[in-house]
């Protein structure tokens, strides 16, 4: 493989650049005339515009990235995540063009691409699952009678979703009717697909994943957990590796199981299985996300592995060279997401120019990012400006480390959640461990965060006006006769 096309734009798309660079493999970029100027086309070798901004009309147009790449004579195509990364027909297309796809099987996607699909694929590998019907449901009525059997609370699922979308918790029966008519309509707008499942709701759970990668030599390795339970809108916010939770005993079953869910499907390259646990230690299937996460790098810290490199090289034919026992948890790593959004107002998008964007630097600090200083940030897409990550020999030094590199991140000209990230990593439930994927209802309000960041100011005015007078002492210089 001598050069790749990444299909994909910002942070994800650098950083996949930067891991062939590191292989000696040539790079082409794709951009949409809103990203015309974007870092990610000046660090590829080479780059081609696909189209208008909308994402439909550029970075969704499989045929005329798979046109571009022929003609540029790309041996792969690296999908990145979001857009075409879990879409069956795009890998397929790949195929058929003679293109290697860096990552599963189109058939892999496609079985795992549904939820109801994904749950039939593993049911005989004994794999703990969410009490609930593993077939679509439609009429209220049946949703009901199901959720008599299993008990209130349930969730109403959409089949072909994710992202939160086609989602509703139901407490009580009266509404269970409205609620499936919500979901199935969010569903139907947002997959094409309205088809919605029920299961039991976990009320008390934690957001548990396990990282793996499955080559064409029948290995299949997990790397570890990563604890994604910092959510706003059903979406991750907050990551880290590993899980404080989690016994070496529980981690190892866990990994055994992911092992077992990529299995039923012939799983190629690295994947994420999603496990829901509960406040007994309980844990139940999810779902497969068959892709490279955005949380990826806080298991590359933990690990030391690069899960690109390890993707490229799966995708060209070879065998891991890593066995599972060689395999040991190194520190800890902290993930916060920095998204161009209003914590203060309900985490709604803030798009805007980036008047002043200055990283913070440092041993332990890590920042995946697309954007630059001076730079507008496109309403077109997903707000997320960059990841910033930490990693400490234990989860406080993490936490700590994480504080200070959010303190020196500067952005001026967007709202972001740095201030949100501060207040998770500053709050007791959190530095407990004691949290589950309630933390932004149970805990978080605009006013608290305001309150914290008032007490800051005034703070940092007292230490300003402590050094003044010290200052001032110092320049007094005494009369001598």
């Amino acid at each position: 493989m001598k050069k790749i096309l990444i299909a994909n734009r910002g942070e994800i798309a650098i950083r996949v650049m930067k891991t062939a660079k590191k292989m000696g493999i040539k790079t082409v970029a794709v951009y949409s005339e809103a990203d015309r100027n974007a870092p990610h086309v000046r660090f590829a070798d080479e780059s081609v515009c696909i189209g208008e901004a909308p994402s439909n009309k550029s970075y969704l147009l499989g045929d005329k990235i798979i046109k571009e790449a022929k003609k540029l004579n790309v041996d792969g195509i690296h999908p990145g995540y979001g857009f075409l990364s879990e879409n069956a027909n795009f890998s397929e297309l790949c195929e058929k063009n003679n293109i290697i796809f860096i990552g599963p099987k189109s058939k892999s996607i496609r079985m795992m691409g549904n939820k109801l699909a994904a749950k039939d694929a593993v049911k005989d590998y004994n794999i703990p699952m969410v009490p609930g019907v593993d077939r679509a449901v439609t009429a209220p009525k049946e949703a009901s009678e199901i959720a008599r059997e299993i008990g209130f609370p349930i969730l109403i699922k959409a089949s072909a979703g994710g992202g939160g979308k086609g989602m509703r918790i139901v407490e009580h029966e009266k509404d269970t009717e409205e609620q499936m008519a919500r979901a199935i309509s969010e569903a139907t707008s947002a997959f094409g697909d309205g088809s919605v499942f029920v299961e039991k709701y976990i009320t008390s759970p934690r957001h548990i994943e396990i990282q793996v990668l499955a080559d064409s030599h029948e290995n299949v390795l997990h790397f570890f957990e990563r604890e994604c339970s910092i959510q706003r809108r059903h979406q991750k916010v907050v990551e880290e590796a590993p899980s404080s939770i989690l016994t070496p005993e529980l981690r190892e079953e866990m990994g055994q199981a992911a092992i077992k869910v990529a299995k039923s499907c012939d799983y190629l390259g690295a994947g994420t299985v999603e496990f829901l646990v509960d406040s007994n230690l309980n844990f139940y299937f999810l779902e497969m996300n068959t892709r490279l996460q955005v949380e990826h790098p806080v298991t590359e810290l933990i690990s030391g592995v690069d899960l690109v490199e390890l993707q490229i090289k799966i995708a060209r034919g070879e065998a891991i060279s890593i066995k599972q026992e060689d395999l040991k948890i190194n520190g800890h790593a902290l993930e916060l997401r920095v998204y161009a959004e209003d914590p203060m107002n309900d985490f709604l998008p803030s798009v805007g120019n980036l008047s002043t964007y200055k990283i913070p630097v440092g041993e332990g600090i890590r920042v995946d990012d697309g954007f630059e200083e001076g730079m507008d940030i496109p309403i077109y897409y997903d707000p997320m400006l960059s990841k910033l990550i930490t990693y400490g020999k234990t989860r406080n030094e993490a936490i700590q480390l994480m504080i200070k590199a959010i303190d020196n991140y500067k952005v001026e000209g967007a709202k972001t959640t740095l201030s949100f990230g501060k207040f998770v990593c500053q709050h007791e439930a959190f530095i407990s461990g004691n949290f589950d994927t309630h933390f932004v209802k149970n805990y978080y309000t605009p006013e608290k965060l305001q309150a914290g960041l008032e007490e800051e100011a005034k703070i940092a005015a007292l230490v300003a006006l402590k050094i003044y007078l010290e200052d001032q002492k110092k320049l007094r210089v005494p009369l001598t006769n």
